[in-house]
């Protein structure tokens, strides 16, 4: 098994005021050559929007792009007609496709919005653009790991991506383990501690860390704290 530690005191920081915005992979005017992307997973960034702020209407093309809200409500609309609220609890996928514009922001004037927003380059180029989101259970995730993002052609409760990528979250109890086993041998996995404090592979992990782990079957995960984790198991080559 090989491991590659993504600590969170390293990711790239960008303040607007109205956003706050750490990014594990390059983006914007963070560039890092060494963390550019860990296989098909381009994006991880974990955002803070101020009271009825957000991002205005803007373009994307040929990406899955997936929000997991953490923290108050995100509100989104695009150029498909969607128009949405979604909570901790929801999962969103936008699959750009040949082209689609959107916009979100937060939906509460007083409270800040936190969420994860997550883009996975696409295994089929120039699709029909597409969007759903779904809710899960958190107790479906307890000692165990909820799958919430799966592969179109998967038959499980995931919300479907184009791409053969698998997401799925867990909480953790203090001392509680669990081991992960990939659903595809080629694939890597990316852990991204949500919060509480792990141990993977004798590595600690605490909040907002991450890990690459590429080479693997499957591995175990050591709660220290109470955690929350989400799985990230991505193509490596795509």
């Amino acid at each position: 098994m090989k491991i590659e530690l993504h600590a969170a005191r390293e990711r790239g920081h960008a303040n607007h005021g109205w956003l706050n915005s750490y990014h594990s992979f390059s983006f914007g005017s963070y560039n890092n050559p060494n963390k550019v992307h860990f296989g098909a997973l381009r994006v991880l960034n974990d955002d803070t929007v101020n009271g009825g702020m957000g991002f205005g209407k803007h373009p994307h093309e040929n990406m899955e792009i997936i929000s997991i809200p953490l923290e108050g409500k995100l509100e989104h609309q695009d150029s498909m007609g969607n128009k949405t609220i979604i909570s901790k609890g929801e999962i969103q996928i936008l699959s750009a496709g040949t082209g689609i514009y959107h916009s979100e922001k937060n939906h509460g004037n007083a409270i800040p919005v936190k969420f994860l927003q997550i883009w996975v380059f696409p295994d089929k180029k120039n699709i029909e653009p597409r969007y759903d989101q779904k809710a899960f259970f958190k107790e479906d995730r307890k000692n165990r790991f909820q799958t919430i993002v799966s592969p179109l052609n998967a038959n499980d409760e995931g919300i479907k991506i184009n791409q053969n990528a698998w997401f799925s979250l867990i909480d953790l109890k203090s001392k509680e383990n669990n081991t992960y086993l990939l659903k595809n041998l080629s694939n890597g996995v990316f852990v991204f501690v949500i919060s509480g404090e792990i141990e993977i592979d004798a590595k600690t992990l605490k909040f907002r860390d991450g890990l690459g782990i590429t080479d693997s079957e499957g591995f175990e995960i050591h709660a220290n704290l109470d955690s929350e984790v989400l799985l990230m198991e991505i193509p490596m080559e795509f």
